[in-house]
């Protein structure tokens, strides 16, 4: 599990993804899907920087606080030490092991999730940890429900 955070006109937001991936060797590329339904996607849309954080088996406060309250109405950052990363994008201080992601690309093929895609820039220090995994978290019930993302399209594309 990763948070990912960005900011835009002092703006910030913060979310818990499960989806996230290394699209690329040469160059080096990450992708990470955000839910339409999320504060922090509106964001991402308008802002050119992602921070990608990754969570260790010891996050589990930190993945309540990103992945079940709202940026909507709440201030996830109001109690969480941060760095300040480019363009304002905020860094958990207490997750060493985080990226920031320039972004390049979306991709919204009509699913609930969009996936940006971006270079990776600034990353801590490589070191092992155990992550923190989906099944780790599944007590937790998301910021937004199932019935506040846009449903997939029915129809199929032409094969």
């Amino acid at each position: 599990m990763v948070v990912v955070t960005t900011a835009v006109d002092g703006e910030r937001g913060g979310c818990l993804v499960g989806f996230h991936s290394q699209c690329g060797i040469e160059p080096e590329r990450y992708a990470v899907w955000l839910s339409k339904a999320n504060h922090t996607y509106r964001l991402a849309l308008r802002s050119a920087y992602l921070g990608i954080h990754f969570l260790t088996d010891d996050d589990h406060d930190l993945a309540r606080l990103f992945g079940t309250v709202s940026g909507d109405d709440t201030d996830k950052f109001a109690d969480v030490e941060c760095a300040e990363g480019p363009d304002g994008v905020p860094l958990l201080a207490g997750c060493a092991h985080r990226f920031v992601l320039r972004r390049r690309t979306l991709l919204d093929d009509g699913s609930d999730h969009v996936c940006f895609t971006g270079d990776i820039l600034a990353s801590g220090p490589p070191a092992a940890f155990t992550p923190l995994r989906l099944s780790a978290v599944r007590d937790l019930d998301a910021g937004h429900g199932a019935d506040e993302r846009p449903s997939p399209p029915t129809e199929r594309a032409e094969e």
